[in-house]
């Protein structure tokens, strides 16, 4: 079935040529009329790091030019194709996120309306903001997102790599565009406090190293590879206590019952050398919980890319990030704000070959440091980003 799909947008006879087709004379004959852009989401159910950046993106290319967007949520409670419908009449193009956590019980719809769209001779842009790292199940159901595509945004080169390496998909790879990535979420102007952040402030009064580790925890992010660094913090006699700042994301991968066996063969106790957060409720709440954190670190076998903004995130909070260097030198070509925070040591970067000990050493002397005191431009970088996604529109 998935050749057939292939074969139908790869003819040029068929679908996809009518589709340009229509798309040409469409906008020719209402350049007048259709200015706006659709933004696919899910509204307030959107919690997912991906979900805030879809309202983040809106929000910013109606600043760019305001009455452009125009948002059309797709809810198990809320959201039509007919809503959709009748908003198409107005828009030159539809943007559309992927993955959004929420939309898991309503895919069809997003899927359909693109659908709609293209035959309606109007543009799709989609930002895919991961690949490999999804579960191939997922994967299977955004290839036909992919396949209705006019352009394909995607924040990294691995990722760009990853779809041109598909067996289905990789002809897709010349409609990929790269556009640099924001952080999801702003430092608010003041932190709240919370029990857990009370216990971190006591650990640090007892002489404790504060290791943290934010954003939904998943086999992509290799979270129990940080566990193993702490286990080698331990060795030498150094007290850790590590915070995973997010919540397991529940799925077939068994992560969480992974993640405390590892832990206990490590010798690491929970909620003793081990927090695991869950969900916190408010960005006042989640930055007083980074300010007490030492050094963050991430251990991944992709290396650091362009597209992990939960460390886009962190930086904000001035704390060092200890991460894996990037499989590509040129990695962050597209992204000078990013090449920035490794340029001035916000970020510091362990060799692909490194051990757990070597990201010992570099947690030590990243804490010793006093932080990153540069004001981070929250509004620049979202600038960024909104122009490079308003080019494709």
């Amino acid at each position: 079935m998935v050749l057939m799909v292939k074969a139908l947008f790869t003819n040029r006879t068929d679908l996809t040529a009518t589709a340009d087709a229509a798309d040409l004379d469409t906008r020719a004959s209402d350049a007048a009329m259709a200015r706006q852009v659709i933004c696919l989401g899910a509204g307030a159910e959107m919690q997912c790091g991906v979900g805030h950046f879809t309202q983040g993106l809106s929000d910013q290319l109606e600043r760019l030019e305001p009455g452009l967007r125009v948002d059309v949520s797709f809810t198990r409670s809320g959201g039509t194709l007919g809503e959709f419908w009748r908003a198409l009449r107005n828009a030159r193009s539809v943007t559309c996120n992927f993955p959004i956590v929420s939309w898991k019980r309503v895919i069809l719809r997003p899927l359909i309306a693109m659908a709609l769209a293209r035959l309606r001779g109007r543009r799709v842009v989609v930002l895919q903001h991961e690949w490999d790292s999804l579960h191939l199940a997922r994967r299977l159901i955004y290839i036909p997102a992919l396949l209705l595509a006019s352009r394909i945004i995607v924040f990294s080169p691995l990722v760009k790599k990853q779809i041109a390496a598909d067996p289905v998909i990789g002809w897709l790879a010349s409609r990929c565009v790269l556009a640099p990535l924001p952080p999801n979420i702003a430092a608010p102007s003041s932190v709240a406090d919370s029990p857990l952040r009370q216990r971190l402030i006591a650990a640090k009064r007892e002489g404790r190293l504060i290791v943290g580790h934010f954003g939904s925890i998943y086999p992509g992010k290799q979270p129990e590879a940080v566990l193993a660094v702490a286990a080698a913090l331990k060795r030498r006699g150094v007290d850790p206590l590590l915070v995973y700042i997010g919540s397991f994301i529940r799925g077939t991968d068994r992560v969480e019952e992974l993640f405390h066996e590892r832990a206990a063969v490590l010798g690491l106790q929970m909620e003793r050398d081990v927090i695991v957060s869950g969900f916190v409720a408010s960005d006042a709440e989640l930055f007083g919980l980074f300010e007490q954190v030492d050094a963050f670190c991430y251990s991944l076998s992709e290396g650091l890319t362009a597209r992990r903004a939960s460390i886009i995130a962190v930086a904000q909070s001035g704390r060092p990030i200890v991460v894996t260097a990037p499989q590509d030198a040129h990695e962050f070509d597209h992204h000078p704000r990013f090449r920035e925070l490794i340029a001035r040591g916000a970020i510091v970067l362990v060799p692909r070959d490194g051990g757990d000990d070597a990201y010992a050493d570099a947690i030590i002397a990243a804490a010793k440091s006093t932080g990153d005191a540069q004001k981070f431009d929250f509004d620049g970088w979202w600038r960024d980003t909104a122009k490079a996604v308003y080019a494709e529109l």
